[in-house]
């Protein structure tokens, strides 16, 4: 038997309100995988240690393998491990994400592949000017998309349909046309365009004519042999294609048109395939992240490599980022042979998988330690908890707090009580994280704030004499 990983002697910095939970936590860690110690370093809280308090205070026992920092501790990473002389790094945010940050909660996860090819239709092409065009693909490239596909419109003419395949072509991107329009088609494709949508066995030859590989598609939904026939020739010409079943709306062939998908994979095991994804996203008035997340595991199942994706309704416009996270999410499970839990939250935008980070209890101990006049926020399962040294509330009514609060005489202060205890509120009703002065997280729902983990947040509205803060 081969002997297991070696051992690790890990050392937790913290201060002295959050030593008692990081404690109760490490003593949970597995004994065979880690010796632990922790290294007070003598302030309140540990998000405000600075690299010079650490290397004044912290003492690293013999033995130790690494040390790690709170997640908030804006310490300079490098100039700890050289005085040091061990890997140093940042933890988790919350004390509570501990065991998954050390690899226990399974294997790190890797969101940095995926084998699904993103093509976002400009569905409104023929009516914006080639700089338009421009502009709005470099956008949609920006969140993700990997091919930029001009959509033509009935009844609408498309004259500078080449000079935008042409224009987005010297940017460096992909490009597909759809259109019903053989002489569109062509034009484009003479233009360089790489991919053509959608030709049927009726309107194959215009794949001979073009190095466009085209989207095959059945005459009509319900027609599977026709897209059948379509795929033999080009097959037989030994030229790429990709197939597209088509996908329907919900109550209007939805259940059947998945049943094609399924039948055309096991008919033609290894070709390219494209589904379709804005019938059901754009046609459902339903938060489209879980609907997508759900055909993208189907195209992850039938390995469809490709997705059509358009955004007309507002409540899709995040639909690039939303198939994006979906694609990286799936490949990354089927991967590991796993169910699609357990890789970040990118997927999660009204809910989270665990909302609370502190216990009523623990929340109460903190408070009972609190000797400033400064108020804390928080959030447990029974509600939203405000405290001082003076003050313990508990409540889910953000605004039935101010009676308790010192802050009447302090308007820059209640004003950010009152932001954040209405951000409280919406996160414990919803059953979302909550961290004071931290935006709410919405996954892929919301661009996440960049930010420098070396450098502290500018100061907020502090207490005033007579007033209150945080």
């Amino acid at each position: 038997m081969s002997a297991g990983p070696p051992r690790e002697h890990l050392v937790f910095v913290t201060g002295r309100l959050a030593r008692g939970r990081l404690e109760s936590i490490a003593a949970g860690l597995p004994p065979e995988r880690f010796a632990w110690s922790i290294a007070d370093a003598g302030v309140k809280v540990a998000a405000l240690m600075t690299e010079e308090i650490i290397r004044r205070r912290v003492a690293v026992p013999a033995g130790a393998t690494r040390i790690i920092l709170p997640g908030r501790c804006r310490a300079d990473l490098s100039v700890l491990a050289a005085h040091f002389g061990l890997p140093v790094e940042r933890g988790p945010d919350e004390i509570v994400d501990l065991p998954a940050y050390l690899g226990l909660a399974g294997r790190p996860v890797d969101l940095t592949r995926h084998d699904v090819r993103i093509f976002a239709e400009i569905v409104d092409a023929p009516r914006l000017a080639p700089d338009a065009i421009l502009a709005r693909a470099r956008d949609l490239a920006r969140r993700g998309a990997d091919v930029i596909d001009l959509g033509g419109l009935p009844d609408t003419p498309f004259p500078h349909l080449a000079d935008s395949v042409r224009l987005l072509k010297a940017e460096g991107l992909a490009v597909s046309v759809d259109s019903f329009s053989a002489d569109e088609l062509r034009a484009g494709a003479g233009a360089g365009a790489d991919f053509l949508l959608s030709l049927n066995e009726d309107t194959l030859d215009l794949a001979f004519e073009t190095g466009a590989v085209p989207v095959l598609v059945p005459v009509r939904p319900d027609d599977l042999a026709s897209l059948d026939r379509a795929i033999d020739r080009m097959q037989r010409a030994g030229l790429p294609f990709l197939a597209d079943p088509i996908l329907e709306p919900i109550h209007f062939g939805f259940s059947a048109s998945l049943v094609r998908y399924h039948e055309t994979r096991r008919r033609h095991p290894d070709i390219a395939m494209m589904m379709g994804t804005g019938n059901l996203t754009e046609l459902t008035e339903a938060d489209s992240l879980g609907v997508t997340a759900m055909l993208l595991g189907i195209c992850s199942e039938l390995a469809v490599g490709n997705v059509l994706i358009v955004q007309v309704s507002a409540h899709t416009r995040r639909t690039v980022e939303e198939h994006d996270a979906a694609r990286r999410v799936m490949y990354a499970a089927r991967a590991d042979a796993a169910l699609p839990k357990g890789y970040g939250r990118a997927l999660l935008a009204l809910h989270d998988k665990r909302p609370y980070v502190q216990t009523p209890e623990e929340i109460a101990a903190l408070a009972a330690a609190v000797r400033d006049p400064n108020y804390r926020v928080a959030v447990a399962q029974d509600g939203v908890h405000v405290y001082n040294r003076a003050v313990h509330a508990v409540g889910t009514d953000a605004m039935a707090f101010f009676a308790d609060l010192d802050v009447a005489g302090d308007g820059a202060h209640a004003f950010y009580l009152g932001g954040e205890l209405a951000k409280a509120e919406l996160a414990w009703r919803l059953g979302k994280r909550y961290v004071q002065d931290e935006p709410l997280r919405w996954g892929c729902a919301m661009d996440a704030e960049g930010e420098d983990t070396t450098r502290f947040k500018a100061p907020g509205a502090t207490r005033q004499p007579g007033g209150g803060k945080s």
